[in-house]
């Protein structure tokens, strides 16, 4: 039998009297002055915190041997990685045996072949994808699926990419402030969601590799020629159990991005994809100016440090539109919790980031040539994406239209047990998405 403090205090003689009176006087604190009632249990199990109430010393004291008889080749080949690795600060045990001690419905520690699988069929099959021959919002079909989604009409315009100087909490890679004008395109209302995105990997599934390979990433073969090659089996759940359904896809990689946008583009005859950088703020920011694309102050909603935790501000506009550190509860939610921004688009702040098609370069703004910059691309080269937005771990602060972001490919890969690691879904990051975008030509009508 194994009790709580053999997890949650170091061993004796490792600091255990010092560990156990931090403790003790956190608890006794909590017990006087604060309500229990309020104690969000759930995201106190979610690894961000769990791995500050875990100690690997007693990980260790009670594994010694990382190598029994028992263990599978998968096994040999992470705890070996983890031997490699394990003078890197941030490589826990719990990383990977986050259900140890704890139990959690639906983790699943290995190769989860069965991830995404339905029991029954759907009573109703699209055919045809949903003919666009003007430019208005439509309903999107996925031919041999009974998955349709929204997609919102985004006119054309002229706006103000970055952020001001005096903004608050703006970071030097928000500016120069630049004009820049955007062609009209199409928009999914929603973050993708795991209907759409279970769709493509149902799809692909029979033309998918057994194993990855890492010369996909390092760019030895190109998304051209393995485009529509489904995704391998992920390590784990991906979902965090949190569900699946409508909530917004996460766990999978750029690639996989990159490529359900191809696919999709295939089975419905248009041109989807990524959006630009540009074309996401012009549409998070749906002709408004400001911070955000509503009403309010970022220091009215931030709750970082003593004063603005014990301040009373008022959050209700911030609430009624993103999911953030402050409501999520450390999870992702469904599309229903938030307002449409004026555009109509919903969690275009907050609920999971989203990656865009450019490269990430701080200095970026600067290298646009003249006075107003026409549909910009980004730089031509780089090593990790833009990704924008925010998401449900996010603060108020980091959660404005200006505000940027990047991929961390190799962070976000850390704990992934196989070697090579996966192309396909990352092990450690599970709070990024990416909506689509779909061309159309005004001259033409096509889209």
């Amino acid at each position: 039998r194994v009790g709580c403090s053999e997890c949650h205090l170091p061993p004796k003689g490792q600091g255990y009297l010092w560990e156990k009176a931090k403790t003790g006087t956190r608890d006794l604190w909590g017990y006087l002055f604060k309500d229990s009632a309020s104690f969000d249990w759930e995201s106190k199990g979610q690894l961000e915190y769990a791995r500050k109430h875990t100690y690997e010393s007693s990980c260790i004291k009670c594994h010694e041997n990382l190598f029994p008889p028992t263990l599978t080749k998968d096994g040999e080949d992470a705890h070996l990685y983890y031997n490699q690795q394990k003078k890197t600060p941030d490589l826990h045990c719990i990383n990977c045996h986050l259900n140890a001690g704890h139990y959690i419905e639906g983790y699943t520690h290995g190769s989860n072949s069965t991830f995404g699988k339905v029991s029954s069929a759907p009573k109703e099959i699209f055919t045809e994808p949903t003919p666009v021959t003007e430019f208005k919002s439509f309903t999107e079909k996925i031919p041999r699926s009974a998955t349709a989604f929204n997609m919102v009409a985004i006119p054309g315009g002229t706006f103000k990419m970055g952020s001001p100087e005096d903004e608050p909490f703006r970071k030097p890679d928000e500016g120069p402030v630049r004009t820049v004008e955007i062609s009209p395109f199409f928009m999914g209302e929603v973050e993708i969601t795991w209907d759409e995105y279970l769709t493509f990997y149902a799809q692909t599934s029979a033309e998918g590799r057994s194993t990855d390979t890492e010369g996909l990433r390092s760019g030895m073969a190109s998304i051209e020629t393995d485009a529509i090659s489904g995704a391998t089996p992920p390590y784990g759940q991906p979902d965090q159990g949190w569900g699946l359904g409508q909530r917004p896809a996460i766990s999978f990689s750029y690639h996989a991005a990159e490529t359900y946008c191809k696919w999709l583009s295939q089975v419905t005859g248009k041109t989807y994809r990524l959006p630009t950088e540009a074309e996401w703020e012009y549409a998070c920011r749906a002709g408004t100016t400001g911070p955000y694309f509503f009403p309010g102050d970022p220091r009215k909603f931030e709750k970082t440090g003593l004063k603005a935790k014990i301040s009373k501000n008022d959050t209700t506009v911030i609430n009624s539109y993103v999911v953030y550190k402050e409501n999520s509860p450390s999870k992702t939610q469904t599309p229903d919790f938030v307002k449409p921004n004026p555009f109509g688009l919903k969690n275009m702040l907050g609920n999971v980031a989203e990656f865009c098609a450019d490269w990430y370069q701080p200095d970026a703004y600067s290298q646009y040539p003249g006075e107003i910059v026409k549909d910009p691309a980004g730089p031509e080269s780089g090593e990790e994406h833009v990704v924008r937005g925010g998401s449900f771990m996010s603060t108020a602060g980091a959660l404005r239209c200006a505000a940027r972001d990047y991929t961390r490919t190799e962070a976000w890969l850390k704990t992934d047990p196989q070697m090579p690691k996966s192309i396909w879904w990352y092990s450690d990051c599970f709070n990024v998405g990416f909506r689509v975008v779909c061309e159309f030509d005004e001259r033409t009508g096509n889209k």
